[in-house]
């Protein structure tokens, strides 16, 4: 289920039996949205690789997450993973609509780029 291939990251293979079967001997849950949720508290990340854009979800059942301070053979950097505190009485509703705005248009700006990239390509294959 789990596979540690780099030694800066893990891979959950097979989520639905993850969470069938190992998350239940670990904690009181087997909701997998929950472990990501429990994850991204402590500062852990989802790698998305440059091929998949960001925008497409792999096709395999393949989840891979990484923390700076998650190596293998480096134990005494564990204790730096530590839960974010995060305040947010501090946090007003139209920074988080900013927030929000400017996510979206960088995701519309970068699917626009994939399509010009994507008919300059066919243009230069036509010319070859």
């Amino acid at each position: 289920f789990v596979f540690f291939q780099s030694g800066n990251s893990f891979h959950v293979f097979d989520q639905g039996q993850f969470a069938k079967e190992v998350l239940p001997k670990y904690f009181k849950h087997n909701n997998m949205a929950s472990f990501v949720r429990q994850l991204n508290m402590y500062g852990f990340r989802k790698v998305v690789h440059i091929e998949q854009g960001g925008l497409v979800k792999p096709e395999k059942d393949d989840t891979e997450f990484q923390h700076p301070y998650f190596i293998r053979g480096q134990e005494h950097l564990l204790e730096n993973i530590k839960r974010k505190v995060t305040s947010v009485s501090g946090i007003k509703n139209e920074d988080i609509k900013v927030r929000q705005d400017n996510v979206t248009k960088l995701l519309t700006d970068i699917q626009v780029m994939k399509g010009k990239q994507e008919s300059m390509d066919s243009k230069l294959m036509a010319m070859k």
